[in-house]
Formats: structure tokens, sequence, C-alpha cells
């Protein structure tokens, strides 16, 4: 551990450690067990726990302490800095590392999703994928969840002009055909495309809205087929993507409320 300096503020310290305490398997607290928790005596701690009492940070109901919803306001300013990817970063890194394939955010872009966020983790696709990277939307899971989460109209005229063609043998390159897929998209929430970009590669996909709940981006897991069929990737993928797609958007909502 690296030594404090001459201006580290030690109160500071500890009184973040006291916040840093409670947690999801302590969410109450008594006085002995804050001191026992962060090595502090009792009277300190007690100092400590009825400053943030008088600040409005924790509630004391004259035996045990916890915290109150204010102590957002701690995080919300780091929050408020942040972009969509750098949002989405973390929670695609547990992703990943729960399902053990690869995770990524997209968004629209006229015809075509653009990677925003990515985690791999072995190359599947012949084409390397990297932020930035496009594809055109028809024949993307994520495309499929922005494409799905556009108005009637929007999807009129795209589908009047968009240049649908097939890219492989699986491919819906038909607008009505289309249209009819996406309709069941929207109706479920989710979009799974089965060797359409790519021979071998299958794609599943939730929407991420914003606060006001329109469909900003998309967030996948894509796979192998060799991993199963594609219907075995929903049932083993699309519990963990949709609660990842949540946390996202919980963290987004953060953002703003921070930045107002």
């Amino acid at each position: 551990m690296t030594e404090p300096t001459t201006e580290f503020v030690q109160s500071l310290d500890r009184g973040l450690a006291v916040i840093r305490a409670f947690d999801a398997d302590n969410p109450e607290l008594t006085l002995a067990e804050v001191a026992r928790a962060t090595g502090l005596n009792r009277a300190s701690a007690r100092r400590f726990l009825h400053t943030l009492v008088e600040l409005g940070y924790v509630r004391f109901d004259g035996r045990l302490f916890s915290l109150r919803p204010k102590i957002l306001e701690l995080g919300y300013a780091y929050l408020s800095s942040l972009s969509l990817p750098e949002v989405a970063m973390p929670h695609l890194e547990r992703l990943v590392e729960r399902v053990h394939e690869s995770s990524s955010v997209c968004v629209l872009d006229g015809d075509e999703v653009v990677y925003v966020a990515r985690v791999p983790t072995r190359r599947i696709m012949r084409i390397a994928i990297a932020v930035g990277t496009r594809f055109p939307a028809f024949a993307t899971s994520m495309g499929r969840v922005l494409l799905a989460g556009q108005s009637d109209d929007w999807l009129d005229g795209y589908l009047t002009t968009a240049k649908l063609s097939a890219i492989t043998p699986n491919t819906i390159a038909d607008p009505k055909r289309l249209r009819a897929e996406l309709m069941t998209i929207r109706r479920a929430g989710y979009a799974l495309v089965d060797q359409e970009l790519e021979e071998g590669l299958i794609s599943l996909a939730t929407p991420i809205h914003d606060a006001d709940g329109r469909v900003i981006a998309g967030v996948n897991i894509s796979t192998h087929a060799s991993r199963g069929p594609a219907e075995l990737v929903r049932a083993q993928f699309l519990g963990p993507l949709r609660e990842t797609a949540k946390m996202i958007e919980e963290d987004l909502r953060a953002v703003r409320v921070g930045g107002r």
C-alpha cells in the first residue's frame, strides 16, 4: 500500500471507511459493529456517524444506523461526467466474465449500427470488431432492436430506402419479412439473429432505454454456432443480458439526475 503523503487527511479516510462499512449484507449496523468494521474506537466512530446523521447521509433509529438515499449524491458527480460507453463498460465486463462470450453496445447511425463499447473473449468473426466498427443494421441483433424501437413512420421510410441484401443464405432481405420480424422484436423485447451477418455467428440483443423510455442503444452477446442452436443461446443468455441492460439504464438515469 502506498504511504500517505503529508497532504493526506486521515479524518476523511476514516469517514469514508464508516460509509463503506455498510453494504448489501450489512445495511444496518450498531455503533459497536461500525467501530469493529472500521477499526475505529467507539468514540471516533460515534462522532463520524452522528456527523453523517446531521448531514443527512445516515439514518439513526436510536440503536441502528443505516445509509439514507442522499448518500447517492456522492456518486452523482462522477456519474454525470460519464458517456454511454463509459457507463456500459463495467457492466459488459461483468457480463462477459459471467457468460464467457463477447458483448458489445451499439447505437444507430442512419442505416448502420456503430460499436461504441465492446468486451471480447475470443475472435469468432472473420472481421475484427472494435469500437467504431459499422455493420448494416437490418442484419444484426443490435440493429434490429434499435430499428424495432423506432416509430412506425420512421420504419416506413427506412424500409423504403434501405438497401437490403442477402449477406448469408439466412439473411432476411425482404422488406415485408423484415418488418414482421421487427414487430415481433418490438413485442418480445429482444432480437435473436442466427447466422445472418456471418455464417457461424449467433447474436442475441436487447434494447437500452433512456430515462424517457426511448431506445437509444442495443447491447448484445455474440457466440459461435458451435455453442448450440439459437434457441439454446436464447435460453442461456437472455436473462443475464436483460439484467445487464437494466443496470446500464439505471446508471444512465443516475447520470441524468446527477447532471441536472
